[in-house]
């Protein structure tokens, strides 16, 4: 019964995420629309032009795609844990490439496939994580991990709250 409710739990902060993760990709943190239809650019060279600051490639963008798709690889492992390394790490590539076409049909900055890379190499840490957790922790493995995502989602809506308030 506890395993029910915990996971009842974790597809509610996956919910979250997700929504969080668009507002962020998609809407660029903005409460308004006016980033809809300014950029469309497309860069398919990896770790090219859209990653190269004064000559050098900036790696704080490729780290922030990484941690920011780390969630996803987690919750996928602790609601689908029959699945495969493959099965698990494979919805963060697919959320990725649906988030950089829409990035491109709505023309709202780069689809870049560094992001595509970053992000699913975030989302395999993230199974990895996980994987190694249920080794420590057992059969506390997602209790855990929902505390630690609740705590995490609280931060993250405070932070939110306070951008939006005083940037609006």
């Amino acid at each position: 019964m506890e395993s029910n409710k915990s996971k009842r739990v974790t597809k509610i902060l996956l919910v979250l995420y997700l929504i969080f993760i668009t507002w962020v990709i998609l809407f660029k943190m903005s409460t308004d629309f006016q980033n809809i239809g300014t950029s469309r650019r497309i860069n398919l060279k990896p770790f090219g032009a859209s990653v190269i600051i004064n000559g050098k490639i900036d790696l704080s963008e490729i780290y922030l795609n990484i941690a920011a798709f780390m969630p996803l690889g987690i919750y996928v492992s602790a609601l689908k844990e029959n699945w495969n390394f493959i099965q698990k790490a494979a919805p963060a590539f697919f959320v990725s490439l649906a988030f950089e076409t829409a990035q491109y049909i709505l023309a709202v900055g780069v689809t870049d496939i560094t992001d595509l890379l970053g992000n699913t190499l975030g989302g395999v840490i993230g199974v990895a994580f996980y994987w190694l957790l249920s080794k420590i922790l057992k059969d506390h493995t997602i209790k855990v991990i929902n505390i630690l995502a609740a705590a995490g989602t609280v931060c993250i809506l405070a932070l939110a709250g306070i951008l939006l308030v005083f940037n609006w």
